[in-house]
């Protein structure tokens, strides 16, 4: 069968009747005429209502740990349908999957659970904010962290390829709040603001490794410096580990650049995409929680996205998960660089294998790949010959090809192959023999190991 958007076509000019532009929330939204209803999902695999079928690396913004429909989670979750719902009392296995999360962070001493990660870091600001009694806000320019009451930074480049951005400019503040923005790669500059509203400044919020793209994280170095500074001024450190927790490493990206943090935030990768999220952090903040803080909602710990969590949790701790995870990643990467290789095409890798971003073209003077040097008419049109071959990336190349325990051999083959193919059939169209460069770089990503 021929791929087509024939259906999902049909059903956008439905949904928007009723959805602003047709659907539930604007990382589904992929423009007129490409965007695509799912209709089920399995393991590493999703098929869409057109019945076209594809190797998934979006997986629910990298939420999908352990592959679609898990056989392990969904049976947990499952039997917890049977306990009867939310009832807004506590139930015993919070305190399970507290301690399981405990186990795999260090910096989580307490933990309190939201129903996305976006309100774990908002939950995370307004804690960070009263602990302090220090109103203002620093974030690391560039990184996105959710909708709710946070600061929105990056929006319009991260909704660039989908079309028209909901919002058109930088949200620099909210409530009246001035958040300031501090360069990913400038300690000194973090220095410096601190010296002039140190009394002022309650929180630090940075997401090491972006789920958005990749080369705006940040390095080990930088991040020490930083915890650093927030001591030195009592500033604190709040880590966004909505896409690396659970992820890069166990520990997530704190493990993986070896830093701690006051607070931390946690997605629905803690239950393998139920909706689930966990703010944790010190305990000496935390307990501001019922002191002076409200927190909580009727549906923030539900008992079947618990149980999710709980087991997905537990195979993360107890199997060699991320190690296949990190293995498939790795491999997969060698491939691509392989095939652009022999083609003469300037390209980058930047983040870790378990979710890593591929660019054409040159580093850019920080160590990460330059955005004005990425060829993105070359992209938008590799995109759309991979996912009209099966292969479902991002919108917008330049974002991260999450990988899951589900991802096999065969799945392996099948993108590389495509990958090739759909290279061949880009170059073909957009840059002639004569037009490409003779040189090739495959240059090497920063590195996202411990330092030291």
């Amino acid at each position: 069968m021929s791929w087509t958007l024939e259906r999902s076509n049909l059903h956008f000019e439905r949904a928007r009747e009723r959805l602003p532009l047709g659907v539930a929330s604007d990382c589904g939204y992929w423009g007129e005429g490409s965007t695509v209803y799912a209709r089920r999902a399995a393991g590493a695999r999703l098929w869409d209502i057109d019945g076209n079928v594809y190797i998934d690396y979006r997986l629910g913004c990298g939420q999908v740990i352990l592959g679609y429909a898990e056989p392990r989670v969904a049976r947990a979750a499952r039997a917890a349908i049977g306990v009867g719902g939310a009832f807004a009392l506590a139930t015993e296995l919070e305190f399970a999957v507290a301690e399981r999360i405990a186990r795999l962070v260090p910096a989580a001493e307490l933990v309190r659970f939201a129903n996305s990660g976006a309100e774990a870091v908002a939950d995370a600001l307004r804690l960070a904010r009263a602990f302090t009694g220090r109103e203002e806000v620093a974030v690391v320019d560039g990184g996105p962290h959710g909708t709710p009451a946070t600061p929105l930074w990056g929006i319009a480049a991260s909704a660039r390829a989908r079309g028209p951005s909901p919002a058109a400019r930088r949200v620099r503040g909210w409530d009246g709040v001035p958040i300031h923005a501090v360069s990913a790669i400038d300690a000194n500059g973090f220095e410096a603001l601190l010296r002039g509203h140190g009394d002022r400044i309650g929180a630090f919020l940075v997401q090491p490794i972006p789920a958005g793209r990749t080369s705006a994280g940040v390095d080990a170095a930088f991040l020490g410096d930083v915890r650093a500074l927030c001591d030195r001024f009592e500033v604190v450190l709040i880590v966004d580990e909505r896409a690396a927790g659970f992820r890069v490493a166990r520990g997530g990206a704190q493990e993986a650049l070896g830093v701690r943090a006051d607070l931390c935030a946690f997605g629905a990768s803690t239950a393998n995409g139920f909706p689930i999220a966990a703010l944790a952090g010190r305990e000496a903040i935390m307990r501001a929680i019922g002191i002076g803080v409200a927190d909580g909602g009727t549906y923030a710990a539900h008992p079947v996205s618990l149980a999710a969590a709980e087991k997905t949790l537990a195979i993360i701790e107890e199997t060699d998960a991320l190690a296949q995870i990190a293995k498939y990643g790795t491999r997969m990467r060698e491939g691509m660089n392989q095939v652009l290789c022999r083609r003469d095409i300037p390209h980058v890798f930047a983040g870790p294998p378990s979710m890593g971003s591929l660019y054409f073209g040159e580093l850019a003077p920080c160590g990460g790949p330059g955005r004005a040097t990425n060829d993105d008419a070359f992209c938008a049109d590799l995109v759309t010959r991979l996912r009209g071959a099966g292969i479902l990336c991002d919108p917008d190349f330049c974002g991260p090809w999450f990988v899951s325990a589900a991802h096999d051999e065969l799945c392996l083959a099948e993108t590389l192959a495509k990958f090739e193919h759909a290279i061949d059939a880009a170059l073909e169209r957009l840059h002639p023999a004569s037009a490409r460069t003779s040189s090739a770089l495959s240059q090497r990503p920063r590195s996202f190991a411990r330092s030291g």
